[in-house]
């Protein structure tokens, strides 16, 4: 099955976990990820030890180093805290590589016109969302997720939070958002 995505409603004030469709539902294509510079692959989870495919992808993007995350109540301290750290929109000065093993949650970043793109992640899904794109995390309602999370060299995870458009990763997004045909680039708020 094929990873989901869509346009969020921005207006709810609902719980963050739940899939906050707009009325009617717009789903957003891989496509359409892809111009945003949002990878995906499909996977087998059951196999991601010996998977050929994974290792292809880590060795042609230089990831070298890997490691595993459980994010559920149980095994997070200050979890509600945590959840809520990990969806104030933010940027990374390098890319945002996480493959599901386990469990479900959602990714949301925002496009061109700078509106929210929700992205449910399942197992076997791996994503890769580019430096500088504004984004956050979340569990679904579902409460659980274990993560592989890989790196170039040694792990970096700073958060850098909105507004960052003179950071050197938002720049450089904005300016590979350009279209060839003498687009506009992205504009902040």
């Amino acid at each position: 099955m094929a990873i989901e995505a869509w346009f969020m409603d921005e207006t709810s004030g609902e719980d963050q976990r739940l899939p906050r469709h707009c009325n009617p539902k717009e789903f957003v294509s891989l496509d359409y990820l892809a111009e945003l510079g949002v990878l995906h692959w499909r996977l087998n989870p059951a196999n991601y030890e010996n998977d050929e495919e994974l290792k292809k992808i880590r060795e042609e993007r230089g990831y070298n180093y890997m490691d595993l995350l459980d994010i559920c109540p149980e095994k997070v301290a200050d979890f509600k805290e945590k959840l809520k750290n990990f969806y104030t929109e933010h940027i990374h000065a390098d890319e945002e590589i996480r493959y599901c093993l386990e469990g479900s949650a959602y990714f949301d970043v925002r496009d061109k016109d700078d509106r929210w793109i929700r992205i449910w992640i399942k197992a076997g899904d791996l994503i890769i969302l580019p430096a500088g794109i504004y984004h956050r995390f979340t569990l679904d309602t579902g409460d659980y997720v274990k993560l592989m999370r890989l790196f170039v060299g040694e792990p970096v995870w700073t958060a850098y939070n909105r507004p960052q458009e003179d950071h050197p990763a938002r720049k450089e997004y904005i300016k590979s958002m350009v279209t060839e045909k003498g687009g506009v680039a992205l504009e902040a708020y």
